[in-house]
């Protein structure tokens, strides 16, 4: 497995608040790699290393199979943004705006953007101060998609859609994708649109990795043990929060509960909200 970016043991720090804590994470090439996480968990935060606007503290980014401390302008080149609110002036029209950004890209394709804004239905008589927040969302994929990038990084672009203008952008991101062939790192906090969206999945909190892999190797480690009278310990099981545990699908298969206990398998949702909540169960 060929991995475009990796984050190794990656800390960062806002004044004394520890925003990323020894983060680990590998995105694979060509495909769409959901970063699911509460609000302030350190999604944008580790986004925002990545596209080279602040140096973490400690650890190792990993780029194109280059290692680099902060992300250098030719390597910029080559990641497409699309932004949890894109900003745009507000003056300009769809083509003033592809104009304006294709020229800081050597690989902008202005026959792909002229594509993209009738196959995403993006109006180009419009100021962008005059277009609704999901058409600026499908501008700014537009945008990213048009300079034909190698990795695209997307944080949170769904935000304050309504369910339809949601589903639909994120239909058009799994086919451009799929057209283009790029590797795309999707952070969200909607579980929903992750397990729609992406093929595997990096779940963070609190600023460290608390799981990596595919959605069905993550079903398959995490699982509800009913009707424990007390915790259960075994070498190699993680207990995730309150009867939600973890360990490898080998060893649920053999495993020796205590009578009356019984495994249940657990949806995406449920099993996020058990690695998203263990902030209470360390305090308890």
């Amino acid at each position: 497995m060929t991995c475009l970016l990796r984050l190794e043991q990656i800390t960062h720090r806002f004044g004394k608040v520890l925003a990323l804590n020894e983060l680990n994470l590998a995105v694979p090439e060509g495909e769409i790699y959901g970063f699911l996480g509460r609000n302030g968990a350190g999604k944008t935060t580790t986004l925002r290393l990545l596209m080279g606007l602040s140096p973490p503290d400690a650890g190792r980014i990993e780029l194109f199979g280059e290692q680099v401390k902060s992300v250098p302008v030719r390597l910029k080149q080559k990641i497409g943004f699309v932004p949890q609110e894109p900003h745009f002036y507000p003056w300009m029209k769809a083509r003033q705006l592809g104009r304006f950004v294709g020229e800081f890209y050597p690989t902008w394709d202005a026959e792909e953007f002229e594509r993209l804004l009738r196959r995403l239905d993006i109006p180009t008589d419009r100021k962008a101060s005059a277009m609704s927040g999901g058409t600026r969302t499908k501008l700014s994929l537009a945008l990213a998609f048009a300079s034909r990038p190698p990795l695209l990084l997307l944080d949170e672009p769904t935000t304050g859609l309504d369910p339809v203008a949601r589903r639909e952008f994120n239909d058009q991101l799994i086919e451009l994708q799929r057209e283009q062939g790029t590797t795309v790192m999707f952070s969200s906090h909607l579980v929903g649109e992750v397990e729609q969206v992406a093929q595997r999945v990096g779940i963070i909190q609190a600023g460290s990795t608390r799981f990596e892999g595919t959605v069905r190797s993550l079903r398959a480690q995490v699982r509800r043990i009913a009707g424990l009278a007390q915790p259960f310990e075994q070498p190699g099981w993680e207990r995730v929060r309150g009867d939600v545990y973890r360990a490898d699908a080998a060893a649920w298969e053999g495993a020796s509960l205590p009578p009356g206990a019984a495994v249940e398998e657990l949806g995406l949702e449920d099993i996020f909200l058990a690695f998203a909540r263990t902030d209470e169960l360390r305090a308890a």
